[in-house]
């Protein structure tokens, strides 16, 4: 199976950062001298701080906070992992964002002490609800609910039972899939990488496998190879390129000969698959030509799918540069000037109507402008209200207006031809998520 790449999100201090300490140190994926240098001196002798394991900068140190994500590698027998732990401050939700969108699931972390866990009917924190409406809203395919800290609680099983009902409940009212929902100790690595518990059998009621366990079963995110093809220019090499000529030399001779002289276009093809003999047509001049050559990273003929870099060469010399797209000359979407949106807002000054950005879809940079707000999503009780702006780390529909056409279909079919990301034109910083509608 392939590397699984997966997030931990969820409110401030639920114990994401300390999941994942716990899951390294239980892999042995932490060299001795690392493990020595995060131990502390607490009341009851020396203590490993595992949340020290990710939390890397000298600013999360200070604070106990995480900032920005933090990935971190280990495999078991079974699987290689990627783990991004993502902060929960609200304030920091950008970088949840730049985390979910390329993972291929979702461990949203609940900490069972911050909740009115004797009450049946009680409310999830807005941070935890914000986040698992992002990781859907990403269309991220598996979400894992993991509910923390029910070592420290007097009556574990209730507890767990009513965070549970909670959970479902707001998972049905936002249309949230969960995958599964598994009781956890982070810090005592109870049913973490094992289903040990304390001695306890079937604790919290709970007999299934360990959250490790069902993480190394999920799958990996679909490739959108149903799509039509779609290839967005990264990097136009131009025959014998000085580039080229310097770092290596000895491919002169058979670059050129497979090439035949000609410009070889690379970049990672997003949708559907290429192979030679493959008419295409350029986006957004509209020029068509052959596919003459599929090259791999290493300068071999072999036909590429979604997912894999590539380098195209065409038949014929075309007006291709960095920001375009070659695409199926059948079954492709229609360039589009205006969108219909729902936005993740970033930014620290408020979206507004009249507003011009910069998007980036894929490589290519065009002006829009925020036509209209149509609508934010309250994340407490999941309506939508009226509104004029979005707030930071608000949610909702916005209609955008393009200076030129952008090649997009809805992000439910395709989450790379469905997103963008707005650049703020001053002082470009990334401004907000788009997904198209």
């Amino acid at each position: 199976m392939n590397a699984l790449k997966f997030i931990t999100c969820g409110s401030v201090d639920d114990g994401k950062s300390t999941l994942i300490g716990r899951l390294l140190v239980d892999t042995k994926a932490v060299l001795q001298d690392h493990l020595a240098g995060v131990q502390r001196a607490g009341k009851n002798g020396q203590y490993t701080d595992l949340a020290l394991l990710t939390d890397g900068l000298s600013a999360e140190r200070e604070q106990g906070i995480t900032i920005d994500v933090a990935y971190r590698y280990f495999n078991t027998e079974a699987r290689k992992f990627i783990i991004g732990d993502a902060p929960g401050h609200e304030q920091y939700t950008r970088n949840m964002v730049t985390a979910a969108s390329s993972a291929d699931a979702a461990v949203v972390l609940v900490d069972a002490l911050k909740l009115d866990w004797k009450n049946p009917a009680m409310e999830l924190l807005p941070q935890t609800r914000r986040h698992a409406l992002l990781v859907k809203l990403l269309r991220v395919p598996s979400i894992v609910f993991a509910i923390n800290k029910l070592d420290a609680i007097d009556d574990a099983a209730l507890a767990c039972k009513n965070i549970e009902s909670a959970l479902r409940k707001f998972a049905q009212e936002a249309g949230i899939q969960i995958t599964a929902m598994v009781p956890v100790s982070a810090l005592k690595g109870w049913n973490v990488a094992d289903t040990t518990n304390g001695d306890q059998d079937a604790w919290c009621g709970y007999t299934g496998p360990s959250l490790l366990s069902l993480l190394e079963a999920l799958p990996n995110t679909p490739v959108e190879t149903e799509v039509a093809f779609s290839f967005p220019v990264q990097w136009v090499e131009k025959p014998h390129a000085p580039t080229l000529v310097a770092s290596r030399p000895a491919l002169i001779h058979d670059a050129g000969a497979a090439t035949q002289g000609r410009r070889v276009f690379w970049g990672r093809v997003a949708t559907g698959s290429v192979e030679p003999g493959q008419t295409v047509k350029v986006f957004p001049s509209g020029q068509t030509a052959v596919v003459s050559q599929v090259l791999s990273a290493t300068r071999q003929p072999q036909n590429k799918a979604a997912g894999h870099s590539a380098g195209i060469v065409l038949d014929r010399e075309v007006d291709v540069s960095r920001g375009d797209w070659l695409l199926a000359e059948h079954g492709s979407p229609e360039g589009q000037r205006q969108l219909n949106t729902t936005i993740a807002w970033m930014d620290d000054a408020p979206l507004v109507t009249g507003r011009v950005y910069w998007a980036l879809h894929g490589h290519r940079w065009v002006k829009v402008k925020v036509q209209r707000v149509v609508h934010r999503l309250n994340v407490n009780t999941l309506a939508e209200e009226e509104a004029t702006e979005l707030a930071p780390n608000a949610i909702g529909h916005v209609t955008l207006a393009l200076q030129e056409p952008l090649l997009t279909l809805p992000f439910t079919q395709s989450r790379i031809l469905g997103a963008l990301v707005l650049v703020d034109t001053a002082t470009h910083k990334t401004s907000g998520a788009v997904l198209v509608n």
